[in-house]
């Protein structure tokens, strides 16, 4: 695979779709795959691969595991940037696992310096001073704190990162970055000159990461949400190694529509509440689930009994406090894993009954629906929402599928989606 420029290792698979929407945007002829074995079935054309885990809220260790050797793999195909993303939320634990995987790709990358950069301007996420905004609320005060596996308490990103990582943590104030790149690489020369190994870097705008992104170019590791990646394929396409295109055509995909909806994200729980006005909505029952009670099968048949009369809607959404109140009971992590075991054999039973178009919303979700499809590799399509591609699977079965983080899209993503889905 002689034309792979950019590597990229996603720490969830909505993320990742996030990335190479950009990339694709970009210019970048992209692929996305699932997992370290899915990098079997990239094609040999791809100037950028997303490689997509479930790392975000395993272990530390194990999700160091699973990211150097997706990053070895990415290297042995010919790639020569890395690129770790993450929420732009930069939601993580005191332990991890943004600092200890971003440590290990620097080792393996041999580099002795990085960026850290989760701004996505146009979801209303910035950095300002190193602190974390939404909007105009500082992180730990917006409703994004209350992520069910990951809530965030401190917008205070050299905080965060310090606590994670064993590389000293550094800042690039906005007000360099607004000076322009060559202003945003003198301060990296000076920070690592000072022994910095990681610098949480400010962005406000498009044209501050449009910089920061310039000034990135001979670093051998790069760190951020998928915002920041649009200036590293603009790297490669300035210097005449990618050509620059924007090939998002995708062929069409028939058979049943399901809507798949795990988040209970503030936005996916509004964009539940629109959908089911248009869509008959059908509950997975999730007191009853952890309870001891087998929902799926006769959840399967009501959707399968409506196959030919339209899209159908499964939500398991619920607000913060009922959330609470389930993991509670039940805790956390059993709560959340019992609920993507629902869900994937859901989405197995579906596809066996024939569904070939999903739209998924939540990250932990779209992951166990993927999985469940066997689907190791994904062609990058239009965009439906901010971070949010429209995909067709690469294998013998195709399927469309919409994965969205469930902090992204407006109120009608589901009808988006279906409506640019091939």
């Amino acid at each position: 695979m002689g034309r792979l420029l950019l590597g990229c290792v996603a720490d969830d698979y909505t993320g990742a779709s996030d990335l190479a929407n950009t990339l694709a945007k970009a210019g970048l002829h992209t692929v996305q795959t699932i997992g370290p074995e899915g990098l079997a079935h990239a094609p040999d054309d791809a100037e950028a691969v997303v490689a997509a885990l479930k790392s975000r809220s395993i272990e530390p260790d194990e999700a160091v595991r699973m990211s150097v050797e997706a990053w070895r793999r990415l290297k042995g195909l010919g790639a020569r940037q890395c690129y770790f993303k993450y929420c732009s939320t930069f939601d993580s634990t005191d332990r991890g696992n943004i600092g200890p995987v971003m440590d290990a790709l620097l080792a393996e990358t041999g580099a002795d310096f990085t960026i850290a950069c989760p701004a996505f301007p146009e979801t209303g996420r910035t950095v300002y001073q190193g602190h974390l905004f939404v909007w105009s609320q500082p992180l730990h005060e917006s409703p994004l704190k209350d992520h069910p596996l990951n809530p965030m308490r401190d917008s205070n990103l050299l905080r965060v990162l310090e606590r994670q990582s064993r590389t000293k943590v550094g800042l690039v104030d906005w007000q360099t970055v607004s000076q322009g790149a060559e202003a945003v690489r003198a301060a990296f020369g000076v920070l690592r000159r000072a022994g910095v190994g990681a610098a949480v870097v400010d962005a406000i705008t498009l044209a501050d990461l449009a910089a920061i992104g310039a000034a990135c170019g001979d670093l051998p590791l790069v760190t951020g949400a998928s915002g920041l990646a649009g200036g590293l394929a603009r790297n490669f396409i300035e210097a005449g190694l990618a050509e620059g295109r924007n090939a998002t055509d995708l062929p069409a995909v028939a058979g049943p529509e399901v809507l798949l909806a795990g988040s209970c994200s503030p936005a996916t729980l509004a964009q539940v509440e629109v959908a089911a006005q248009r869509y008959p909505l059908l509950w997975l029952d999730v007191d009853a689930l952890l309870g001891g009670t087998d929902v799926v099968p006769e959840l399967l048949e009501r959707v399968t009994g409506r196959f030919g009369q339209g899209p159908v809607l499964v939500a398991s959404s619920a607000a913060p406090d009922a959330v609470r109140a389930v993991q509670n009971r039940f805790g956390r992590d059993e709560a959340g894993r019992r609920v993507e075991e629902a869900f994937a054999r859901l989405a197995t039973g579906l596809a066996e009954a024939g569904a070939r178009r999903f739209v998924v919303a939540g990250g932990e979700t779209s992951g166990a629906v993927v999985d469940a499809l066997g689907v190791k590799a994904l062609r990058i399509g239009p965009e439906i929402a901010p971070g949010v591609p429209a995909t067709v699977s690469l294998g013998p079965i195709p399927y469309a599928l919409a994965l969205k983080s469930g902090n992204f899209g407006g109120p009608n993503f589901f009808a988006d989606a279906l409506e640019v889905m091939p």
